[in-house]
């Protein structure tokens, strides 16, 4: 029944092969028999959907010695930024919190000779779970939800509670001096694919630089933590994986915090509307889920909270103006670029609300 449950959902979740992500699958097959441990059997592929920015594809083997699952993430065709779609990374992070009580898939191997398939690639575990799509979890009961947030809370402590230079990520960021880095980058970017005046990023320009709190921590930073980039248990509220690391680096855990509290409490990222929690009860406020992360991080609360969830704010509005801007030069990845064209002027205002709000 189990097996049949998984094949199921495998098929819900994938499509054949999408033209322009084809790829030599004997020659992927001939190089999982030597670097895949216990591989065996013939392979057949197909794509996950969504729009993963690494490309995503569920291996099954088939045949005498087959019967397994793994998922492959490799870098898309065509020209890429030097700096983007770095596979490499997502996979040494995982393969370092291997021993760690972070949950992560069990990675196999790293393939970094184009040769093969094209592009570089790696291959982990394929787990059997639930992804929740949407953070109202409009399927679950108050209980579930309560509890899936308390763990998604608890596995975010987990992960910055972890030595990153114990774990051997000691070269794998620049420690300190993460929100004048990050500000500074994200103005630039902003500057450079301004297409309108805005007038609450002009406010955030000016004051959020003005505003680094003297908080020193260094961890290891998801990036992009939020619940639809987790797994849970198929039948518990338990996270069994953290998945989609591309972003990550060493970098401050209070923006990890705040981009989780942005991304699926708030409801102002995304195109999603404000969170009705008289119709999800159990979805908790971002005071909540702060609290829940401290209990679990051994710390009292966050002074300047609302500095790090306004940044959270005015990074992704920043990156919303960019994909905009590519949409109207015509080289966007994805055709919703145009829908963002108020994206980067409502998180702005969103996050000018929250510098003026009581602290």
């Amino acid at each position: 029944m189990a097996d049949n449950r998984a094949a199921n959902q495998a098929a819900e979740e994938t499509t054949a092969i999408r033209e322009a992500h084809r790829f030599d699958v004997k020659g992927l097959e001939a190089w999982c028999r030597d670097a895949v441990e216990g591989f065996g059997g013939a392979l057949d592929v197909r794509q996950f959907e969504g729009g993963q920015s690494n490309p995503t594809f569920l291996l099954t083997t088939t045949g005498a010695g087959g019967g397994k699952r793994y998922v492959m993430r490799k870098k898309p065709p065509g020209q890429l930024l030097a700096s983007a779609h770095q596979v490499d990374r997502e996979y040494r992070v995982m393969k370092a919190l291997a021993e760690t009580d972070v949950p992560v898939p069990h990675m196999y191997a790293l393939c970094e000779d184009d040769s093969v398939i094209g592009t570089s690639f790696y291959v982990m575990d394929y787990l059997e779970g639930r992804v929740f799509r949407e953070s109202v979890m409009p399927d679950a009961t108050e209980a579930e939800r309560r509890a899936v947030y308390a763990n998604l809370a608890e596995n975010l402590a987990k992960l910055h509670k972890v030595d990153y230079e114990k774990v051997g990520l000691g070269d794998f960021g620049k420690p300190g001096n993460y929100f004048e880095r990050q500000i500074g980058r994200w103005i630039k970017q902003y500057r450079g694919a301004q297409t309108a005046d805005v007038p609450a990023m002009e406010e955030l320009i000016n004051y959020l630089p003005a505003h680094i709190p003297a908080e020193p921590s260094v961890t290891i930073a998801h990036g992009d933590y939020r619940l639809g980039n987790t797994m849970f248990h198929a039948t518990e509220p338990r996270m069994i994986a953290v998945l989609d690391w591309e972003l990550c680096t060493i970098g401050h855990p209070f923006a990890d915090v705040a981009y989780a509290c942005m991304y699926d409490l708030l409801g102002v990222a995304g195109g999603a509307t404000a969170v009705d929690r008289t119709k999800t009860p159990g979805v908790p406020t971002e005071q909540e889920f702060v609290a829940e992360y401290c209990r679990h991080a051994g710390r009292d609360g966050i002074p300047h909270w609302n500095f790090y969830l306004a940044f959270s704010m005015f990074r992704l509005a920043s990156i919303s103006q960019g994909v905009y801007k590519r949409g109207l030069d015509g080289n966007a990845s994805s055709e919703r670029a145009m829908t963002l064209g108020d994206s980067c002027r409502m998180l702005a205002d969103h996050a000018w609300d929250i510098v003026q709000r009581p602290a």
